[in-house]
């Protein structure tokens, strides 16, 4: 039997890649690091660990892409 509510109920515990791509568009538009992670409903460490390439590798880049002007 369930008593009461925990801190951990209904939130995420990781990032997918489309979301760390996500991290890093809305960290170029200046959102700082606890924003971009309730907009997710994470733990900040989960942007930064984004933010600081230790998960998702590939997504700044995917993301820098976006904002790439042809020459």
């Amino acid at each position: 039997m369930k008593v009461g509510n925990s801190a951990n109920d209904n939130t995420k515990t990781a990032l997918t890649f489309e979301e760390a791509f996500e991290v890093w568009i809305f960290r170029r538009r200046g959102w700082h690091q606890h924003t971009i992670a309730a907009h997710f409903g994470v733990n900040p460490g989960r942007v930064n660990d984004v933010l600081k390439e230790r998960k998702h590798l590939g997504s700044r880049l995917s993301a820098e892409r976006l904002y790439k002007k042809p020459a």
